[in-house]
């Protein structure tokens, strides 16, 4: 379960990559966020699990993330952002799986 939730990940990153950012958010804050760094914060997250084990620090840092899609996903008002943002918070959400995974 864990290899194929890592490969899930892996592939996740790679699909990331590959769509444009959505025009028009760039210096954006929706619900006080900036959705750049949002964007940014969760591919680093993605990253950094595939290589190793997350820090305590890093793992709490995850685990606010995904809280604050719960805010922001909603308040997205253009079709796209809501498809590439929703990409975004899942893969945040199989990143903390991931890291779960591994401590175990």
């Amino acid at each position: 379960m864990f290899e194929e939730k890592l490969d899930a990940l892996s592939r996740m990153t790679v699909e990331h990559m590959a769509l444009p950012f959505p025009p028009g958010f760039r210096g954006l804050d929706i619900e006080d966020q900036d959705m750049v760094m949002l964007d940014a914060n969760a591919y680093g997250y993605a990253t950094s699990v595939l290589k190793g084990p997350l820090t305590e620090q890093h793992r709490a840092g995850l685990t606010r993330l995904t809280e604050v899609f719960d805010k922001v996903l909603p308040a997205i008002e253009d079709e796209y952002a809501t498809r590439y943002y929703t990409h975004v918070r899942d893969m945040a959400v199989l990143t903390a799986e991931v890291g779960n995974l591994r401590e175990k």
